[in-house]
């Protein structure tokens, strides 16, 4: 289950990180809370906290592109009126996921990314199709105990995402059958 969790983290992090190249606008600086609602998923909803700033946004885009670059064959992303449109093919432990992502709102108060994803060579008990919406909401200054790049996510595990590039030798080479 810690495996998922971190799988799940990692691909939010590099759906909203692939659109990089686009120049998104850099969230505002400080405690921003998370919600992640799956359907076709065994995994549950869950709520995560991130404390950022301007720098820690743009090194999580510098840190993850070379990434990104290494498991997706293709990430294109267009401007719209509402937000942006994500498209991506990326293989993660011999599983093909196709994406799509619609992502609005501002990057000031509130921003939502509704993605669909379609997954070829997917193992027993993972899905093959899944929507997830991620509801962001910004919750003012992070605490006093926190520092950019901090995460909480459920089960009150404790992260700084500065530390991510760390976690490609944790993820699976392949997907437990």
């Amino acid at each position: 289950m810690t495996r998922q969790l971190l799988a799940c983290c990692l691909s939010c992090c590099l759906l909203a990180l692939e659109a990089r190249a686009v120049e998104m606008p850099v969230r505002k600086a400080g405690l921003w809370e998370m919600k992640m609602l799956r359907s076709g998923s065994p995994l549950p909803e869950m709520t995560m906290q991130h404390c950022t700033d301007e720098t820690t946004d743009k090194q999580m885009g510098t840190a993850f592109s070379p990434m990104s670059k290494d498991v997706c064959s293709k990430q294109d992303i267009q401007k719209t009126a509402t937000g942006y449109v994500t498209d991506s093919v990326c293989s993660v432990g011999g599983t093909s996921i196709t994406s799509h992502a619609d992502i609005s709102g501002d990057f000031d108060s509130a921003y939502t990314v509704k993605s669909t994803s379609h997954s070829e060579g997917a193992t027993a008990g993972l899905p093959r199709d899944s929507t997830t919406v991620i509801e962001a909401k910004w919750l003012g200054a992070c605490k006093a105990d926190q520092k950019p790049g901090d995460i909480v996510m459920p089960g009150g595990v404790k992260m700084n995402v500065k530390d991510m590039e760390k976690l490609k030798g944790m993820m699976p080479k392949q997907l437990p059958r």
